[in-house]
């Protein structure tokens, strides 16, 4: 079942890379990456028999609506606001490059769909019976779903006036973290690793939080954001990187620029 996964992603990222060399927005790779984890994980929690039926269907369940979320919001993104500034970069950066190197980075999405889709699977062949280490799971799942939409709602509340254009936003969760958004969306992979943890391999889940973590924090997640924010921000950026935690929640300093 990993095997067809990952052939059907490589061919299904592989028509996305042709869709967006026609379109010229390589964005939409965001939307197609969590759909595609959802749907893979669903299939695989079809296809782990062995498992106890509740949590195959909880999980399914869980990465379904999970997918569905962030996909809708990315797309909606898409919809609102020229590509994303991550992609414009890395084009410039590999210039004639660019349709090879991007290829590459496309199926290397197709590979992390199906990556970030095991944790699902194990937790699905996870055969004890239902008890308190999933209702923690699911605890966390809400929890970290909450937060994320809190946070991308006030963030897109706040792009919306016109009157905050060229500012940063430091409302609501945005005040305690520069990417609460990120800290959530990390903080949503421990769910399945205590939905897994009870069966004997379940503690192989645990590498799809540190995955994210090293992504958001070394790749593609912090870095390149914080990147295009100074080239459009300035000095108001720098002032929030001095006085705001970068990931995990915490109250600011009290510094700001004269």
């Amino acid at each position: 079942m990993i095997l067809i996964a990952l052939m059907g992603a490589f061919v299904g990222f592989s028509l996305l890379w042709v869709y967006q060399k026609r379109t010229g927005d390589s964005g939409i790779v965001d939307v197609a990456w969590s759909a595609s984890v959802g749907i893979i994980a669903s299939c695989f929690c079809w296809s782990a028999i062995g498992g106890n039926q509740t949590r195959r269907f909880l999980v399914a369940g869980l990465a379904l609506l999970w997918a569905a979320r962030l996909s809708w919001h990315v797309y909606q993104r898409l919809q609102k606001h020229s590509e994303d500034g991550r992609y414009v970069e890395m084009k410039q950066k590999w210039g004639d490059q660019t349709d090879k190197k991007m290829f590459r980075f496309y199926q290397f999405q197709a590979f992390a769909s199906v990556l970030f889709a095991l944790p699902m699977l194990i937790a699905a062949w996870n055969p004890t019976p239902f008890g308190m280490l999933d209702v923690i799971g699911i605890a966390i799942w809400f929890l970290a779903l909450a937060g994320e939409t809190i946070a991308d709602r006030q963030l897109d509340s706040f792009r919306n006036n016109p009157s905050n254009k060229g500012q940063v936003c430091k409302q609501g969760l945005w005040r305690f973290s520069r990417h609460p958004n990120y800290f959530f969306e990390w903080i949503h992979w421990w769910s399945y690793v205590f939905l897994a943890v009870s069966y004997p391999i379940g503690w192989l889940s645990i590498v799809a939080p540190f995955a994210m973590l090293f992504f958001i924090l070394r790749v593609t997640g912090i870095p390149p954001t914080e990147r295009q924010a100074l080239k459009s921000r300035g000095d108001l950026y720098r002032d929030y990187q001095r006085t705001t935690s970068a990931f995990f929640p915490w109250f600011p300093k009290s510094t700001s620029i004269n």
